[in-house]
């Protein structure tokens, strides 16, 4: 559901103030979204967004689904840990789950250890006040994920909410965005009902969402097959030169399945990953 999260990112970073205002309850003079990358490895950049004001910094993580290769509880330990020595100003760490569940996790708000405890915030959508996101039309996406007693007014309104907009562009944006989003809820069909579909395909944000997904779907299709023949042929890979494949294009991907047929030893893929990839 990597396309939920890099959406909620893009939102966030559009309009930084209005989240801002929403998660902290204040009014910036300025804010600055932070494109970094912290000690021992890299941000995952298709869910997390960082936005720093005149004293603080708030860390937003959103989520579609409970499962996460590293605990989201330590994850956000993690972060603080690092933002906090690099930065040296406190951080407000607010997690987002979008899709109503009733595991634990979501309803999890710190990390406890032998000798640590660590607090951070977590929003349920489905239990978020309706009126503060119609009434915004930064956080208007993601009106249909909230409480309602009918979910099928809710949409209706919010539909009723993004015809107002008097700007095309960004009517046209904020229905795509909302058709994406009110997806996790939502049949598709219904959804079309009362947001046309004509003005969320004239998107470029919409077109351009659903390319990345299509293109995300190749590479992880090319990798998985690439990995497939890797192992039959040489048995199992090294973690080093795992983690350089995951890196590869599609295209690189389907251009290392012709070289491999040349291939004799584990050493020939390396020397391939090291011609074929910027390290």
């Amino acid at each position: 559901m990597a396309e939920y999260d890099n959406l909620c990112k893009i939102l966030a970073e559009k309009y930084p103030f209005d989240f801002t205002r929403w998660l902290l309850n204040q009014e910036p003079q300025k804010i600055e979204i932070l494109k970094t990358e912290l000690s021992i490895e890299p941000i995952r950049a298709d869910s997390v967004t960082f936005l720093q004001t005149e004293n603080r910094i708030l860390h937003l993580e959103f989520q579609t689904t409970i499962k996460s290769q590293t605990p989201i509880a330590l994850r956000m330990l993690d972060y603080y840990v690092r933002l906090t020595r690099k930065y040296q100003v406190p951080v407000t760490q607010v997690v987002i789950f979008l899709q109503e569940t009733s595991d634990e996790i979501a309803f999890t708000e710190e990390y406890i250890s032998e000798v640590t405890t660590h607090r951070y915030r977590v929003i349920r959508m489905w239990e978020q006040d309706s009126a503060i996101f119609l009434g915004n039309l930064a956080l208007l996406p993601f009106a249909p994920l909230t409480r309602t007693d009918s979910p099928t007014a809710l949409l209706s309104q919010v539909a009723q909410e993004i015809a107002k907009i008097p700007d095309i562009e960004t009517r046209q944006n904020t229905a795509a965005y909302t058709e994406i989003l009110a997806g996790l809820k939502f049949e598709k069909y219904f959804i079309r009902q009362l947001l046309r579909e004509e003005l969320m395909q004239e998107s470029v944000i919409y077109q351009d969402i659903l390319q990345k997904g299509e293109q995300r779907g190749e590479q992880k299709e090319a990798l998985k097959y690439t990995l497939r023949l890797i192992n039959r042929r040489f048995g199992e890979i090294e973690s080093v030169i795992l983690e350089r494949l995951q890196v590869l294009s599609t295209e690189q991907l389907e251009s290392l399945g012709e070289d491999f047929l040349y291939f004799s030893s584990m050493s020939d893929l390396v020397v391939w990953l090291e011609q074929n990839l910027s390290i």
